[in-house]
């Protein structure tokens, strides 16, 4: 995947596009990531030991990872992502910059 947990990202398409955020939890499995406050669902939850109250929470659904884009960090703008070794170690490049993207 292009993207991991911790990368400021935007949403390409879909109901919240345009919106940015940092993904909080990414799924390779299912090709999936969760931004922070992108594609809220509301989930009825059960009185438990963590929620006394129970009720209607909102929490974040996941979103397919090609409707999201890494943010270069020297632009502020969506740009793919390129893998170079830089020290001996293979670090993620913005395209459009050229600038490594780290957390």
């Amino acid at each position: 995947m292009h993207v991991k947990k911790g990368d400021k990202v935007k949403v390409l398409s879909g109901k919240d596009r345009g919106k940015e955020g940092v993904i909080l939890e990414a799924y390779p499995k299912k090709e999936r990531v969760l931004v922070e406050g992108v594609n809220m669902i509301k989930k009825h939850a059960k009185p438990s030991q963590d929620n006394p109250q129970g009720g209607i929470l909102d929490i974040e659904g996941p979103i397919h990872v090609s409707n999201v884009m890494p943010i270069d960090p020297k632009s502020g703008e969506p740009t793919r992502v390129g893998y170079e070794v830089r020290d001996g170690k293979k670090v993620r490049i913005a395209k459009k910059s050229g600038e490594a993207i780290d957390k």
